[in-house]
This record gives C-alpha cells, sequence and structure tokens, in this order.
C-alpha cells in the first residue's frame, strides 16, 4: 500500500513536543510537476547509463510501496526527532 501519512514530532528540552501530520497524497499532487521531471531525469540517467528504465522504474515503485511501517528515530545532542510513515 502507497504511504498516506508522515507524522513528524520534535521532542525539545524544557519545551512542549511539536508534532506534525502530513498527508501524501495532497504533498505529491502539489509537488507533480516535479515528481514529472524527476522520473524523466531517472529515464534520461538509465539510457546514459544502459539500464533498463522499466526495471529501475519498477524498482523504484517497490521502494515507494514498501515505506508505509518505517520508523526514522533521530537525536541531536538533546533534540529528538521521529518521523513515522503510515
Amino acid at each position: 500500500m502507497m504511504p498516506q501519512l508522515v507524522t513528524v514530532r520534535v521532542k525539545r528540552p524544557d519545551r512542549r513536543p511539536i508534532r506534525v501530520w502530513v498527508p501524501v497524497l495532497p504533498v505529491v499532487l502539489v509537488l507533480s510537476p516535479i515528481v514529472v521531471l524527476a522520473v524523466l531525469g531517472a529515464v534520461v540517467a538509465c539510457l546514459i547509463y544502459r539500464l533498463s528504465v522499466v526495471r529501475a522504474l519498477g524498482t523504484g515503485w517497490r521502494i515507494v510501496w514498501a515505506l508505509p511501517g518505517t520508523r526514522l528515530d533521530m537525536e541531536f545532542s538533546r533534540t529528538a526527532v521521529l518521523v513515522a510513515i503510515r
């Protein structure tokens, strides 16, 4: 299943945590011109390096579909950032 929601939580010392929910579909729709350019760039790169375009795009699509359930935990000194993809 394609990711639907990205949750970002920032824990800061001596302050309230910040929590942001980002719906994926509206962001992709707004950024669709950039996505189209990125796909065209990937096709050109595949042709330059003589890779299979279909196989490369298929692999990229499978990576995107595997993202739900991914959690990234990062800590910078006393600040912690959690990114969860659902």
